[in-house]
């Protein structure tokens, strides 16, 4: 299927042959008819796309922050690769749809239900069932396709609260503005509008509204005054989209006392506090199309809100506007003013810069049900290889930020053949797989298990995903790496140790965790250092693990596992590693149960202890800055330290003959890591990290999560 991407690092536009998406849970998927260009959204992220490097810092000044402090502590080719990776992340284009429903087991949702939603200009489009709605009958695909655009503008006319016989300026007359124009209109108020562009000052009249013609040198505090009635308007709706800060100035200026100002587009925001003091004016930004916006527990969960609690959601804002174009009290046929098929969709891009531009409109010609759900793209760039026996062959499952800018290259440069890549969307399979040329980019992991040429499977996706692919890809027969965590509960880790026990009959699966910082070239040095010495060590590992929100995925104890499981097993097995011997014991606990702390569980201390009496405690906690080094590791043996920061310094204090080891750039073992377990498939060896190992630091990372909730 044909979907348009955009290149955040270059500002590339292209149309691309992308597989099906995979629907999943709470979601339809569906297949589009038509796709509006929203103009001034679209043209911002196409020019931040062109936009050299130092204007990109310029528009971003809290992300330059960001990057400077991981400077300090990482490197600075650390970080610019790990800038260069993000901004390489594919971005889908569009979020105004309308379509037919393919697949759905939602309830109040049926296949072939003609719907709107915010999915992107796309072939198919997987959305959230709390994003979209059925289209009335008397409302055809091409109206319904503004619906997003519409409940955006009615977020912000929400917020400002009209009355009917209020008075209001709409500030910017692009689609969203003309939009909100009719909406304050069939509520009963009265509007003026302001533009630069005559010809939308001429719509919005069409519309009922006055205007101010920017154009023409029209003053519009002077004409809002008279058009207030010498009162001053009761509010100001701005849907412009420019950097400068004039725009609030005289929206405060043309407000009475007591007005109210909501931003739906975005301006320069340097306020000037005496305008908003003398008058006790508000000033409200609207979030998108309404509450649940950004939650998701409300859009990617599928969790509705009360209608008694909260009147108007995403979903419910969506429906009002198609029940005010069903009444006829919203007509978007005049702001529509190019019309291309999707194969021309390029061209509608040129013109995101042209005063006659407006409603762009893309048509999706009719195709069938088997073309449009296809689950594999061979890639343009690629020819099938031919895989000689024992040669290395890997399917990845996941292409996100870690796998993409690390893992795939770290297999590339082991030598191993990159096969398939799966990903849920198919977008970043196609984008990846075409940097790392990749013969396949697929949505369905069934597309691996069959392959009689892969022999290793790759796991990178969401923890809660990892145990079930780890026992689909032994039940296989392949090799299996999978990132950390290798599972989430001990049922699961019980699960996958049938499974390859069944598998390794004939000792010929491997399976192994991404525990890459046992390769790190300071960890193999200091391993080194201390297996000269038989005499019992003591470890401390500082974890300054950084904040993550309560909200977030790796939070929640069924999906992400918390941090404990789903990165302390890191630090778990690296002391395991260090001190070469079994862990007999452990002890565990967490900060206290105080108000203020959202988390707890990521601010603890894991002390282990190991059949030859060594001991270490792993301090791992998110409350620190960002400034000190993320991880930093003590060895106490024989009356010597061993002192390592963030895998760029190892210090030896007191030891014979070794001193310091600096390396230029931060390296904690992910090349070495891959090319150890590549190696071990090539040369017909055992997995380089035993599977009773990996088993253990499981077993125990999963034992100490459990210990501190309980």
């Amino acid at each position: 299927m044909k979907q348009i991407l955009q290149n955040l690092s270059n500002g590339e536009t292209s149309l691309v042959d992308v597989p099906c998406p995979k629907n999943i849970k709470s979601n339809i998927l569906i297949a589009t008819s038509k796709t509006v260009v929203s103009a001034g959204t679209e043209r911002m992220l196409v020019d931040f796309g062109k936009a050299s490097y130092f204007k990109k810092a310029k528009q971003q000044p809290d992300k330059v922050k960001m990057v400077l402090n991981k400077v300090l502590t990482d490197g600075l080719m650390t970080t610019v690769d790990a800038v260069r990776s993000k901004l390489d992340q594919p971005l889908p284009l569009g979020y105004c749809n309308a379509g037919v429903i393919l697949e759905s087991d939602v309830s109040g949702f049926e296949l072939g239900d003609r719907v709107v939603s915010n999915g992107n200009h796309a072939e198919v489009v997987r959305v959230p069932k709390n994003l979209c709605v059925k289209i009335p009958d008397n409302v055809d695909d091409e109206s319904a396709s503004f619906t997003v655009l519409g409940a955006i503008g009615l977020q912000g006319i929400r917020l400002i609260q009209p009355t009917m016989g209020e008075c209001f300026v709409v500030t910017g007359l692009g689609l969203i503005g003309l939009l909100c124009v009719q909406m304050l209109r069939a509520n009963g108020c009265r509007v003026l509008g302001i533009d630069f562009d005559s010809k939308k000052c001429e719509l919005a009249q069409k519309f009922g509204a006055e205007t101010v013609d920017l154009s023409k040198g029209e003053d519009p505090v002077i004409i809002s005054q008279g058009f207030s009635r010498g009162r001053g308007v009761d509010g100001v709706l701005i849907t412009a989209a420019t950097q400068s800060d004039e725009v609030m100035h005289q929206s405060a200026e043309m407000c009475r006392k007591l007005g109210r100002i909501v931003l739906v587009g975005v301006v320069g925001l340097n306020l000037r506090r005496d305008d908003f003091f003398k008058k006790e004016i508000t000033f409200q930004v609207s979030a998108s199309y309404g509450p649940g916006r950004y939650d998701s527990f409300y859009e990617e969960e599928g969790n509705d809100y009360p209608v008694g609690f909260v009147r108007w959601t995403e979903q419910r804002n969506f429906e009002a506007v198609l029940d005010m174009m069903s009444a006829g009290s919203l007509d978007v046929k005049p702001l529509i003013t190019h019309r291309y098929d999707i194969e021309n969709a390029i061209e509608a891009y040129t013109l995101l810069d042209s005063p006659d531009a407006l409603g762009i409109v893309l048509n999706y010609p009719n195709k069938s049900q088997e073309l449009l759900t296809n689950s594999k793209v061979e890639l343009a760039s690629q020819k099938s290889k031919i895989i000689k026996p024992n040669t290395p062959c890997v399917g990845f499952i996941g292409a996100g930020n870690y796998a993409s800018r690390t893992l795939i290259p770290a297999f590339k440069e082991a030598g191993a053949v990159l096969d398939t890549l799966v990903t849920s969307s198919g977008i970043s399979g196609v984008h990846h797989g075409n940097k790392n040329q990749f013969v396949t980019a697929s949505t369905k992991t069934e597309d691996l298990w069959g392959n009689d040429k892969i022999n290793i499977v790759s796991i990178v996706t969401r923890h809660d995903a990892h145990a079930q692919q780890v026992i689909d890809a032994l039940n296989s027969g392949k090799n299996v790496f999978v990132e950390k965590p290798l599972a989430l509960t001990l049922d699961e880790l019980d699960k996958i140790d049938k499974s390859y026990n069944k598998a390794n009959s004939s000792n010929t699966v491997r399976l192994m965790v991404g525990f890459n910082r046992r390769y790190a070239p300071h960890v193999v040095k200091m391993r080194k250092l201390l297996d000269s010495h038989r005499s019992p060590k003591s470890i401390i590992m500082t974890i300054n693990a950084g904040a993550i929100p309560g909200e977030h995925w790796v939070q929640d104890s069924s999906i992400g596992g918390g941090r404990i499981i789903g990165e302390g097993c890191h630090f778990i097995d690296l002391m395991r590693h260090l001190v070469g011997y079994k862990i007999t014991s452990f002890q565990a606990t967490m900060m206290g149960n105080v108000p203020g702390v959202e988390v707890r569980e990521d601010k603890a201390s894991i002390t282990l202890c190991f059949e030859d009496g060594s001991f270490g405690t792993i301090h791992y906690l998110a409350n620190g800055g960002s400034a000190f080094p993320k991880e930093r590791i003590e060895v106490f043996c024989d009356n010597a330290v061993l002192q390592m920061d963030n895998y760029r310094v190892l210090t030896g204090y007191g030891w014979p003959g070794f001193k310091k080891m600096k390396l230029f750039k931060q390296d904690k073992g992910q090349k070495a890591c891959a090319k150890a377990f590549i190696d071990s498939i090539s040369n017909g060896e055992m997995s380089p990290i035993a599977y009773e190992e990996v088993m253990e630091s499981s077993r125990v990372s999963i034992e100490v999560a459990n210990a501190l909730r309980s």
